[in-house]
């Protein structure tokens, strides 16, 4: 498993290189701003493992006819519904 460190934004920015030379070598470092983490410089083949989204493109259009012949009616009538 790889090390880690944290860095503060100002000090991260002065030693990116440094940093992406260690992200090279394995290590991560945390990026943080006022204490809290809000990135992380990680190797590539660290990153590539993630998750990643599948694209929507394939879904276009899948809805076309959910509300009924008239969506625009079938949407007011849903939304009065909590005005009751």
């Amino acid at each position: 498993m790889s090390q880690s460190n944290r860095k503060g934004v100002e000090e991260a920015r002065s030693q990116l290189r440094a940093l992406l030379a260690e992200a090279e070598k394995g290590r991560v470092t945390i990026i943080t701003r006022h204490g809290r983490s809000v990135a992380a410089i990680v190797p590539v083949a660290r990153a590539a493992g993630a998750p990643r989204q599948r694209s929507l493109v394939g879904l276009a259009g899948s809805g076309k006819g959910l509300w009924g012949k008239d969506s625009t009616r079938a949407l007011r009538r849903l939304r009065d519904e909590w005005s009751r």
